[in-house]
């Protein structure tokens, strides 16, 4: 056997061993836990045989308490890129068979590697987190190391998609890199995240809870908003990311993919003629309006289970990929308050930062009162949604179904924010506020109910003033709203020089 041929084979063993991580002891025990190693994940996302690896030989320098004698090639970590529908990714998946996936200086470098190669060659990158931490045993260098991902996961920011799938857990200083990137995807009852364990949580502060109940997929994607979707396993999780991406343009430079429908673009729904009820204080489904505007009646929801008073969520128009914004009357009447403008806000942002227009479904009786609010915040957090949206100089259009009133009649993509194109239904209510009330603060007589009513029951005053482009039937909206987004499609408009904005965070 020649010398080469030995090297040759010695090269086939070592990344076969690589392959391996912990060992097949270790996988099996991942298995036994109900979860995919990292390996198997990354083919379920990537096309098949389009991976290519970096990294397999890389080793951890730590010589701390022995660690000098536990060397895995690899390292905790499989990266590299490859192509989702043929459209390149960089992807990164950290190995819980190799000391519980923990973060070395190393695995940070590795990380770090193909999170530039992302942001330089303008291509996603996609986060697989399992991991049980900083690894304690290289100290200062592991918490170094976080802080390296997270400054690229800063400066990627707005400049290519970032999506996290916390498939395991991701505990302490790990939570930071997902809760920068644009989009966390969770899996029920073999994921969590929090900032601290149950143990730690008991001794601080006396309450008994479990990681489930702490910082499970459930509580994050319904109380805390920072998971975007739940998966019921992970093979869901991984299909939400690649039906996330297909919405998605590759970095800021380009534009969403199209995506060929055969749903006609004129198409009419004489439903929604009569969807909105006779009673003003009658609630109806939003999505209902949502699934007849769409092409094939798909709509991707993020953040559906938290701030449910208000919508947001991917589709597309004539094979354009667009942003939906909706209030939802089914949900505290449609009511505006801190965690429906935070979520809207957010996600008004990302669309912005990557060129995919916004369609506005307005249907709001304004900000919600009280104490907790107005304590907590409401007025900062409103303006966040206010915010976004003046700030926006994608295409905006808006349509008007019900009541408009009063700051969340501004806030919800109004004209003076900038909406290029706003519609109303003969059904649509703009003004302060309702009838009742403003008769009570005028001390107007009960006969003025209805003299308001006649005033602002209707869509043609904003109109008179310009303020509404045209009132359209219902049933002719999503033809309307195509027309409108494709005449913006060459629209330029750009914000004042600045280093950058101080939005109210």
């Amino acid at each position: 056997m020649s010398n080469q041929t030995e090297k040759i084979e010695e090269l086939v063993e070592k990344r076969a061993k690589a392959k391996l991580g912990g060992g097949e002891s270790r996988i099996k025990a991942q298995h036994d836990k109900g979860k995919l190693t990292a390996r198997e994940r990354i083919a379920l996302l990537l096309d098949e045989g389009s991976f290519e690896e970096y990294g397999m030989f890389v080793q951890h320098r730590c010589t701390n308490f022995g660690m000098e004698n536990n060397k895995v090639d690899g390292d905790g970590v499989v990266t590299g890129m490859g192509t989702i529908e043929g459209r390149l990714v960089y992807v990164y998946a950290q190995d819980f068979t190799v000391s519980g996936g923990s973060l070395s200086e190393m695995q940070a470098a590795k990380i770090c590697k193909v999170m530039d190669m992302a942001v330089r060659n303008g291509a996603p990158c996609i986060g697989l987190n399992d991991s049980g931490g900083a690894r304690i045993q290289e100290g200062v260098n592991a918490l170094a190391g976080y802080a390296e991902i997270f400054q690229r996961n800063i400066l990627a920011s707005g400049v290519v998609p970032q999506i996290s799938g916390i498939f395991g857990p991701c505990a302490g200083g790990a939570v930071y890199s997902p809760a920068l990137t644009d989009f966390n995807v969770m899996v029920k009852d073999t994921s969590y995240m929090f900032l601290t364990g149950p143990s730690v949580v008991k001794t601080v502060t006396g309450e008994e809870v479990n990681q489930e109940e702490l910082g499970g997929a459930a509580v994050h994607a319904s109380k805390s908003g920072v998971a975007h979707f739940a998966a019921e396993n992970e093979q869901e999780g991984i299909q939400t990311i690649k039906s996330l991406l297909s919405f998605l343009p590759s970095s800021n430079r380009e534009q969403a993919p199209f995506r060929p429908t055969n749903d006609p673009a004129g198409r009419v729904d004489d439903a929604l003629n009569d969807i909105i009820p006779d009673n003003p204080n009658k609630a109806y489904d939003m999505y209902g309006v949502i699934g007849s505007i769409v092409d094939d009646g798909e709509f991707l929801e993020v953040h559906k289970s938290w701030a449910k008073n208000i919508i947001v969520g991917f589709a597309h128009l004539n094979g354009r990929s667009v942003g939906i914004v909706a209030n939802q009357p089914q949900v505290l009447a449609g009511v505006l308050d801190i965690n429906a403008s935070r979520k809207a806000a957010r996600f008004v942002r990302f669309c912005d930062a990557f060129n995919i227009p916004l369609v506005t479904l307005v249907d709001v009786p304004g900000f919600l009162c009280g104490t907790q609010q107005e304590y907590g915040g409401i007025i900062a957090n409103g303006a966040k949604l206010l915010y976004a949206y003046g700030e926006a100089t994608v295409p905006k259009v808006t349509v008007t179904l019900r009541k408009s009133y009063g700051g969340a009649h501004i806030v919800m993509s109004c004209k003076q924010l900038r909406g290029d194109v706003n519609y109303a239904w003969p059904t649509a209510n703009i003004a302060v506020m309702g009838a009742k009330g403003a008769v009570e603060i005028l001390k107007l007589g009960e006969d003025a109910e209805q003299e308001y009513n006649d005033l602002f029951c209707n869509p043609y005053n904003a109109a008179s003033y310009g303020y509404i482009d045209d009132i359209i039937e219902p049933r002719n909206t999503r033809f309307r709203v195509i027309r409108a987004l494709e005449s913006l499609a060459d629209k330029k408009a750009e914000n004042p020089q600045k280093k950058h904005d101080n939005l109210p965070l």
